[in-house]
């Protein structure tokens, strides 16, 4: 275990806020969505300063289809180191190409994309430069580390952000698609004990 463990399956939506004229407001909701990494390299929030660290990402690039600009089911949560090389490409969805199935991260921090949508992910972003690889390869080691000898600190790195976002005092304008998500979000699991130390 890494990490940088992508899911075993694809990815199902669990929120459908509708209606905001502005899609930075639905940044909370994206957060909850994508468990606080980026979708595409998985870079946490707690391994960064926040602050212009992660963007909310157009999977179709808005100056292809301005429509959907503020549809929530064409955002993603990004790193922007990610979200930058990215751009206005069009790529696989990562959210069903980046799974465990079709990639493998190596002790060394190299990312082995087995399937087709999944290199021209890897690609296309270069997911692969040594900058990269480097830095997983560190913060697998990092975390190794912490999990041997430190706990507490383990908890910090891999742990999830104090600052989770309570979706349900949030009113989307249009209302929300998918309301039984609310109760799986990750503020109201921590609120009932439910949520894990670390994940």
């Amino acid at each position: 275990m890494t990490p940088f463990d992508y899911s075993a399956t694809g990815h199902q939506r669990k929120h459908g806020p509708r209606g905001y004229a502005d899609y930075e407001r639905l940044r909370p909701w994206l957060r909850d969505e994508f468990a606080f990494r980026c979708v595409y390299c998985l870079l946490r929030e707690q391994w960064v300063i926040r602050a212009g660290g992660f963007a909310v990402e157009h999977f179709l690039p808005i100056s292809r289809s301005p429509d959907t600009s503020t549809d929530y089911d064409n955002l993603l949560y990004a790193c922007t180191a990610c979200n930058l090389a990215k751009a206005a490409k069009v790529v696989p969805d990562p959210t069903q190409a980046l799974i465990a199935p079709a990639v493998v991260i190596h002790d060394d921090g190299r990312l082995e994309a087995l399937t087709s949508p999944a290199q021209e992910i890897v690609s296309s972003l270069g997911l692969n430069d040594p900058r990269y690889v480097q830095f997983r390869r560190r913060w697998i080691r990092i975390v190794r580390l912490a999990r041997g000898h430190d706990p507490a600190l383990l908890r910090d790195l891999m742990g999830y952000p104090s600052d989770l976002p309570d979706l349900a005092r949030l009113r989307p304008p249009g209302g929300n698609s998918r309301p039984e998500g609310i109760a799986q979000s990750h503020h109201a699991r921590r609120e009932r004990g439910e949520l894990a130390e670390t994940y």
